[in-house]
Formats: C-alpha cells, sequence, structure tokens
C-alpha cells in the first residue's frame, strides 16, 4: 500500500479542497466567533445562512473518540489539507481547560492500552497526557469469590514495559483538544446539536471535483447537509457518528443495532489510600465484578458492577458505610482469598504451571485499603449493542456509536481509538487514489476491518461476564480450571496479555 501512496501521490500535489468557515483559517476555530454577540434573532440567522460553509468531514460528537479522529487525520501527510467541522454542544471544545494538578480527581477515567497510546504518541497527544495526572501499571492481579480463580500478569511477561496506563477522561480529552489546536490542522468547532442530516449518495470523485465552482459539495452532487440546533446549516462530503451509545448520526441514517441491556448497573467513584497503588486489580463477586485501578498521587478508581438495586443503595449510603463495603469486597467479602504455589502451598491446579521461571512474583496480594472517598459516586447502567453497519454512503460510525461494551476489561475506548485510526489510514488511502471520501466502498474497508476486531472483542467481554453470572459448583471448578491455565500455561498467559494489550491475536496456545 505505501507503493501505491507514493505512486499517486500527485494526485493530492493537484488536489485544491474548497474551504469556507466562519472565522479565520488559523487552527482550530468555535464557529459564530466573528459575530460580536450571540443572538437568536432570526435576522441574524439568515445573514449567517447565505453563506452555507463547507468541509470534506462533519465529525458528530467531540469527545475522546472524536478528538482522537480529527488528531490522526491532523497528523498524517495525506490528510492534514483536509477541512473538518466538529459538532458538539459540549462548552468545554470551546474554551481552553487548564487543568491542576492539584485538582480533585474525577471519577470518570480510562485504562488506555498500550496499542493506543502507540497511535496517541504517533499523533502528538500522548505527550499532553503525561503532563497531568496518570498512572502506568505493569501488574494486573485478577481473582474471584470462590478463592479457586486466579490470575497475575506482569508486563515481563511479554517482554512489554507497562500493560497500560489510566487517565482520567478529562485528562485525555483535554489532551486531545490541545493536541488538534497546537497543530496547523484546519478545524472548525460548532458548540451546537445536530437537528437533521440530508444525504446526496451521487458519486464523483476527488479528482473529478470542480475547484472553481461556488456552489457548495451537495450542490456540485456529492455531498451531504446537516441542519444544526440554531438552525444553520453546513455541507460535508463525509459524516462521521462519534455522538455515543445513543447516536443521533445513526439514527438519522437508519442504522439498526443489535443488542441486550444487562441486569447491572456500574457504580463509578475516585477513591485514596495511604500509600501509591500501583497494580491493577479485579475480583469477580456473585454480583458481577469490582475493579481497583490506580490513578497516580495515591488515588485509584472504583468500577464497580452490581445490580441496580444494589448501586442505589451503595450510592446512597454514607463514606464510612461504602468504604466498608469497598475493603470488605477487596478483601474476604464472599469467599477465601486464593492460593497459589509461590504462597506456601500447593493447590490443586498447580500442575497446569510449565513455565517456572515466567515471574517471580505471581503470589497474591491483598489490595491497599481504601481510607477516604475522593469523588461523587456515579451510576450507569450497562449494555451491550452493535450497530449492523458501520458504513452507508456519505456516514461511518465510530467508537460507542458503533459499538458499546461491558466496562469488566477496560476495552471500550481503545476499540474507539482503533476504530478512528483505521478510519484516518483508510480516508488517507482512499485521497491518495483520487477517491471520494464519502465513498461507500471505501468506508465499507473500514467497517470489514474494524467489525471483525470488535465483535471479537464483544463477544469474549460478554462471555466472561455471563460465566460469572451462574454460580453452581462444577461449573465454578471449571471457571477456575481455564483461570488457573491463564496464569500458568505460558503461552495462553502470554496470548491473553498481547490481546488485552491490543494486539488482535486471539489469546489461544501460538
Amino acid at each position: 500500500m505505501n507503493r501505491v501512496i507514493k505512486k499517486t501521490v500527485s494526485n493530492i500535489c493537484a488536489l485544491k479542497v474548497p474551504r469556507k468557515s466562519f472565522c479565520s483559517t488559523e487552527g482550530v476555530k468555535v464557529a459564530g466567533c466573528s459575530i460580536p454577540e450571540v443572538s437568536n434573532d432570526h435576522e441574524k440567522k439568515q445573514a449567517i445562512s447565505k453563506v452555507i460553509p463547507q468541509y470534506d468531514i462533519a465529525i458528530v460528537g467531540g469527545g475522546m473518540v472524536g478528538m482522537a479522529l480529527s488528531c490522526f487525520l491532523a497528523s498524517n501527510p495525506m490528510t492534514k489539507q483536509l477541512s473538518v467541522a466538529i459538532i458538539d454542544s459540549n462548552p468545554a471544545l470551546g474554551s481552553s481547560l487548564h487543568i491542576k494538578k492539584e485538582d480533585p480527581p474525577d471519577p470518570r477515567v480510562s485504562t488506555v492500552t498500550p496499542a493506543s497510546i502507540s497511535f496517541l504518541q504517533d499523533a502528538g497527544a500522548w505527550k499532553y497526557v503525561e503532563q497531568n495526572r496518570h498512572a502506568y501499571f505493569n501488574t494486573m492481579q485478577v481473582w474471584d469469590y470462590t478463592g479457586l480463580g486466579y490470575a497475575r500478569y506482569h508486563a515481563r511477561d511479554v517482554n512489554k514495559d507497562f500493560l497500560g496506563c489510566v487517565a482520567e477522561n478529562k485528562v485525555l480529552h483535554n489532551a486531545l483538544l490541545s493536541c488538534v489546536k497546537d497543530s496547523d490542522f484546519k478545524t472548525t468547532i460548532y458548540p451546537l446539536r445536530l437537528s437533521s442530516m440530508t444525504l446526496n449518495t451521487s458519486s464523483m470523485s476527488m479528482a473529478e471535483e470542480n475547484p472553481t465552482s461556488k456552489e457548495p459539495p451537495s450542490a456540485q452532487g456529492h455531498g451531504a447537509e446537516l441542519q444544526l440546533s440554531d438552525g444553520s446549516s453546513i455541507y460535508a462530503k463525509l459524516v462521521v457518528g462519534a455522538d455515543g451509545g445513543k447516536s443521533h448520526v445513526r439514527e438519522l441514517a437508519g442504522i439498526k443495532t443489535t443488542g441486550w441491556n444487562y441486569s447491572q448497573n456500574a457504580i463509578i467513584c475516585t477513591v485514596e489510600h495511604t500509600y501509591e497503588n500501583e497494580c491493577a486489580w479485579q475480583r469477580f463477586l456473585p454480583t458481577g465484578p469490582i475493579a481497583l485501578l490506580p490513578m497516580g498521587d495515591k488515588f485509584s478508581n472504583i468500577v464497580w458492577t452490581m445490580s441496580p438495586t444494589e448501586s442505589n443503595n451503595r450510592k446512597s449510603i454514607t463514606e464510612e458505610e461504602f468504604l466498608k463495603d469497598v475493603n470488605y469486597a477487596l478483601d474476604y467479602g464472599h469467599g477465601p482469598h486464593p492460593t497459589s504455589s509461590l504462597s506456601g502451598t500447593r493447590d490443586v491446579f498447580s500442575w497446569f504451571k510449565t513455565d517456572a521461571t515466567l515471574s517471580t512474583n505471581e503470589f497474591f496480594e491483598i489490595p491497599p485499603k481504601v481510607t477516604r472517598l475522593a469523588s461523587e459516586r456515579m451510576v450507569f447502567p450497562l449494555s451491550l449493542r452493535h450497530a449492523n453497519s458501520y458504513a452507508l454512503k456519505r456516514v461511518v460510525l465510530i467508537g460507542d456509536a458503533a459499538h458499546t461494551v461491558h466496562p469488566l476489561a477496560g476495552q471500550g475506548v481503545n476499540l474507539g481509538f482503533g476504530d478512528a485510526f483505521s478510519l484516518s489510514r483508510i480516508i488517507a488511502e482512499g485521497i491518495a487514489l483520487g477517491t471520494d471520501i464519502g465513498e461507500v466502498n471505501m468506508l465499507k474497508k473500514y467497517e470489514a476491518e474494524r467489525k471483525t476486531a470488535n465483535i471479537m472483542m464483544m463477544a469474549i467481554l460478554d462471555g466472561v461476564q455471563k460465566a460469572y453470572s451462574i454460580d453452581f459448583g462444577p461449573f465454578n471448578i471449571l471457571r477456575a480450571a481455564a483461570f488457573h491455565g491463564a496464569n500458568y500455561i505460558s503461552p495462553l498467559k502470554r496470548s491473553i496479555i498481547s490481546y488485552a494489550s491490543g494486539e488482535h491475536k486471539l489469546p489461544i496456545f501460538f
């Protein structure tokens, strides 16, 4: 493909992309900034709408995944000349968010895999993350309430420096926004909502476009018109739905989903310890898993899955009662600690072990005690949803707009970053070939690439969730055997770590 790109790079040199926006063409701009006053006056709307701005790409949803796509486009030589509109009513997009290290931690965090970190480093965004609170971790301990299932993973097992990094969502989002603002990428932010969308499905290659035409792309026969919440409109050759699990773009495009709601909620919050937590912990309980994730500065994040009734109760109880429940759930609550051959006893599954030198730190440890609640407690329902199609003519879905998963492995945002990176690369390849970037055949390449990877991850996470919804003696033993196999069979253990790190290889023996 590199040869194809080099061979056809002359197409790009000759390409003239028309750009119109409400503001100057320097960097990221907020639409409407040239108007001295914000007004809903009908006459002003009419004056603005006389010239309808046109863009190559309209990204609906300026969250982490939408901003990641913008970063990836800005960092690719083949796509950095594109004009991009970002439509999102979040006021944080229109102003610089100054995050201070002493700011209280946010309960909304993401665990970023090594593969996603590599994407963000190449795009120039990760350096902004490292300027704020974050925590790399190189060890993860997973066990269950029966005392039988146990596994401990270390980055050394796969010759890596770390297994992942936990960062607050506001830190990740601000890093992505800073990356775009500090580049010369021409982006206009519309602090509005998408009201409706009209698609023109006729096709024209980029090479055939008339650059001297004063008409917008849709008038030339190959664009989409997006009507915004203030009554204005914009045109775009490609509309990207990055607007979350309740995607309005997906709804307007008529794309159906398949999935179900879990009879579970997740309660999330940030807690504090007396010393630094440097490990990621996850324990499977009868009602769902509880995770304790390091955040830095002696903080950790709790993601605790339970029934809706339990989550509502635990959100309303006192801090003292809640901390007692958390420490109980991470220690002896619901069952005993597991044993391991390196902790002084030899368990029934230790014969699985095939490589005695695989790790020198496999013994079970008790997580650090939680001493203080450092944020509010938030509750949200859990579901699995998958779009039946990721791409139509002029429309493509990424992130939660295309798929939502159970949070038990922290893979949701990483799947979204993978979508954004894949789409940016395929758009670059299409431009190199002079293809209309809204052409469905090109967009279906993205769908084919990402759908398989996303469905496989969704199936694994859903399978684990369902496996731990059953509490039956013989099944518990089989489940524990699988746990110990993952811990003691070296090739399988390495494969699981690599897969969870973002390398899309199935967790099998080879």
